[in-house]
């Protein structure tokens, strides 16, 4: 992802800054995927094993990156809260 991109962009809702998914918290969240226990924001069930992402500095909501495009919708948020299996850091 460009470097210039991800250091404008930032939650939708809580204005605070992402960063990229470290591989531990990719490997996590798409585990939980792979079990059906991961829901977005808006409560839909995730389907789709995620191929890279953006988590939130405070680490509370990661956003897919879709084919290099950032997916910053609020309703398509995934909360880290309901993942068991969760990095403590990156």
């Amino acid at each position: 992802m460009d470097k210039r991109l991800l250091d404008i962009l930032c939650c939708p809702v809580s204005k605070t800054p992402v960063r990229l998914l470290a591989r531990g918290e990719l490997e996590a969240i798409n585990t939980a995927i792979e079990r059906g226990e991961v829901d977005t924001v808006a409560g839909a069930r995730v389907q789709q094993r995620l191929g890279e992402g953006l988590i939130t500095v405070d680490r509370k909501v990661v956003y897919r990156v879709d084919d290099g495009i950032p997916v910053m919708l609020p309703e398509e948020g995934i909360g880290t809260v309901q993942l068991k299996d969760f990095p403590a850091t990156a």
